[in-house]
């Protein structure tokens, strides 16, 4: 005879659904309201670029896991729930940790930073285990096992978070650096095309005053073509001066003496 009635049947989706907000519900209605404060203080005293502070989790925290906190803890603080007089900007703060958790560009430069974090810490514990023989041994011996127990503990971890911080605070003050000299240059650039337009405006207005004098211009021209400049009424010209013949051979003229 085959056996069919030993193996248990695996819970389905819906099910495990269901059961997850059994117990949220369980959970949320033992909840008193000063957990609910602590949680809006809690949230609202995270630092701000970092969204794995914000859900409470871990940097290795999957995606499955980011929004299980999520539903957990908007729910634990939702405005409607939650009288603390903050817990809609607590509210808010979540939402935007679990948005960039959930953007892969964002999560893949925040981890990044936590890589980054790690590398420096670890080249730290290298230098450390060279001046601990009896450490070094035992992590020779472990085959790297006592490393991995070090980065899991609890020290290893308050590090990491404290090393994370200040590598996104640098990171974030280049990029507000850059963001300001792109800012400055485009206000120069800006200030030179305002200053070019200006140019060609003036140039144009010269050109233009130009062309409308240009039928007195021309009519003067006439004029003094035909026969020069003509004198005004009441205009006195000067006479013309004689001038001497350069064909006519010049003769001097005795000086009469007294």
């Amino acid at each position: 005879m085959g056996d069919n009635s030993d193996t248990a049947t695996a819970p389905s989706p819906a099910k495990i659904a269901a059961q997850e907000d059994a117990l949220l519900k369980q959970f949320f209605a033992e909840v008193s309201e000063v957990e609910r404060d602590n949680e809006v203080n809690r949230i609202l005293s995270c630092f701000k670029l970092n969204p794995f502070d914000y859900l409470n989790l871990s940097f290795d925290s999957s995606i499955d896991e980011v929004k299980r906190q999520y539903r957990k803890l908007s729910l634990l603080v939702h405005p409607d729930k939650c009288k603390h007089p903050q817990a809609k900007e607590a509210f808010g703060a979540l939402a935007k940790a679990q948005q960039l958790l959930l953007d892969p560009q964002e999560r893949d430069y925040i981890l990044n930073q936590v890589n980054a974090a790690k590398e420096e810490l670890r080249a730290q514990w290298k230098k450390q285990l060279k001046k601990d023989t009896a450490s070094k041994l035992k992590s020779l011996v472990t085959e790297g096992k006592f490393d991995q127990e070090h980065e899991q503990s609890e020290e290893f971890q308050h590090k990491l978070k404290l090393k994370v911080k200040e590598i996104l605070t640098d990171q974030e003050w280049r990029r507000r650096k850059m963001a300001m000299r792109i800012s400055e240059e485009e206000g120069r650039l800006k200030k030179d095309e305002e200053e070019t337009k200006e140019l060609w405006k003036r140039k144009r207005e010269h050109e233009e005053q130009w062309e409308g004098t240009r039928e007195n211009r021309v009519s003067s021209w006439r004029d003094f073509m035909k026969g020069g400049k003509k004198v005004k009424k009441g205009e006195i010209r000067p006479p013309k001066l004689k001038t001497e013949d350069p064909n006519k051979s010049y003769v001097q003229r005795p000086v009469k003496r007294g």
